[in-house]
């Protein structure tokens, strides 16, 4: 069955190319665009994302393009880069984007250097003719494009785009459900990537369940005073946005920033990681400092966000911020 409607997927990474595989499959006209010629030249020609989503054929309803004046001319854009390139790109974008258009974030963190929410630097970058969304979930690009079952939840400051969003997204294995808290959804998809660091530190130290679920309770406990500190609602923590993504993210083999975490446990410096995972980015690394100066800001004190930035960028010995954080507990 065709859909009139026209969108537009900026980010060719693993999960931009999920989403696009599954609403190509609904009959959606997809582009996906990619910052590189060759990789979307290579997409196209292979009917495949060979880098990012290897094995996942793509709808003929997907194509891939490199030219931003092709892809902006969407009636719904979503926004799939990671979160330190999206300003720019954005701000790139919107001399084509169309007057009424909907913006719709999949971005997991917060702006480092200003602390902006993701909605916020699309606001600025984008005008205020673009209406603002973000989805976020325990959703891993892996599974979504396999269609496993999967819940996630898409947010508006006005619930009827919400509600639009979600039926356009909506299968029979991807459930979005519509909120209006979008600061909420935001903090806790930046926090639970710091969480994540931090069982995987857990796990490469082989410390055992019991810690890491006192790490996970503690990691929920600032999630929650965060989020309602910035003026998010409570009951968003609670739910697929928090407390789902949270889980999925700190015990999935499919998690990049707890593989971070691992390898932390292993020795290695943020830069050897980085190195190491070719070009697939961690959220959790950059997230961690952001929200650290976020919390330091506001006065807000959470000792696992610090932990994890004094290890990550302070030099903490690793045994010494477990032990400390354990005793806290």
């Amino acid at each position: 069955m065709k859909n009139s409607k026209k969108i537009a997927i900026i980010g060719a990474g693993s999960w931009g190319t999920a989403l696009a595989v599954l609403l190509g499959e609904k009959g959606y006209d997809v582009i996906l665009w990619a910052r590189r010629k060759e990789l979307a030249q290579e997409i196209n020609r292979r009917r495949e994302n060979s880098q990012y989503l290897k094995g996942i054929a793509l709808p003929h309803s997907v194509m891939a393009t490199s030219a931003m004046e092709e892809a902006a001319k969407s009636e719904l854009v979503i926004f799939a880069v990671p979160s330190e390139f999206l300003r720019r790109t954005a701000n790139a974008f919107s001399r084509h984007m169309q007057k009424g258009a909907v913006a719709l974030h999949v971005v997991k963190g917060i702006e480092f250097g200003t602390g902006k929410l993701m909605s916020q630097v699309l606001e600025e970058e984008l005008g205020k003719s673009v209406k603002i969304s973000a989805l976020s979930g325990p959703n891993h690009a892996e599974e979504v494009a396999r269609k496993l079952p999967t819940a996630t939840v898409i947010a508006s400051r006005d619930i009827r785009i919400s509600i639009e969003l979600a039926g356009i997204f909506n299968t029979k294995s991807f459930k979005a459900y519509p909120l209006d808290d979008v600061k909420g959804v935001e903090i806790c998809g930046a926090v639970k990537n710091i969480v994540a660091i931090a069982m995987g530190v857990c796990d490469g130290l082989n410390f055992g369940d019991n810690a890491k679920a006192s790490i996970l309770t503690l990691g929920l406990s600032e999630m929650s005073i965060l989020a309602r500190s910035l003026g998010a609602k409570r009951e968003t923590c609670y739910g697929l946005a928090g407390v789902g993504d949270l889980v999925a993210t700190c015990y999935s083999l499919h998690s990049r920033n707890r593989f971070v975490g691992e390898q932390l446990a292993k020795g290695k410096s943020r830069e050897q990681i980085g190195k190491e995972m070719h070009g697939m980015i961690a959220e959790g690394i950059a997230n961690t400092h952001s929200i650290y100066d976020l919390c330091r800001k506001n006065n807000i004190n959470t000792p696992l966000i610090t932990h994890a930035y004094k290890v990550l960028y302070g030099k903490m010995d690793l045994r010494k911020a477990i032990d400390e954080l354990l005793n806290i507990i």
